[in-house]
């Protein structure tokens, strides 16, 4: 079980984006990458094809996870992460700050 999974809110701390938060869209486990949606945009140059324009396009680019921290449910603020074994023996996370729980 990964800490950070996708569709989590999370936190950057370090870098161009630091302080801000948004959500994980996918995450590469053998990079140890993440892209967040809307943080770390960089600008592409895209070739013209059947179904688009040529010219500059606005994307996403991976940021390291050493670099992001889970958001704390209660007050959206950056968190660690432990994991728990529940009573009928379901793994789950759960934030080191509030002590509430990450997964649903």
């Amino acid at each position: 079980m990964q800490k950070i999974r996708k569709g989590d809110k999370v936190v950057v701390l370090v870098g161009r984006d630091s302080g801000r938060s948004g959500e994980v869209i996918k995450i590469n486990p053998k990079e140890g990458t993440a892209l967040v949606l809307g943080l770390n945009m960089v600008k592409c140059h895209k070739r013209q094809t059947q179904r688009q324009q040529a010219g500059m396009v606005n994307k996403e680019a991976p940021i390291h996870l050493s670099n992001l921290a889970v958001a704390d449910p209660r007050d959206g603020k950056p968190t660690r992460v432990y994991f728990r074994i529940e009573s009928n023996g379901r793994k789950v996370r759960v934030a080191r700050r509030s002590g509430e729980l990450i997964d649903g």
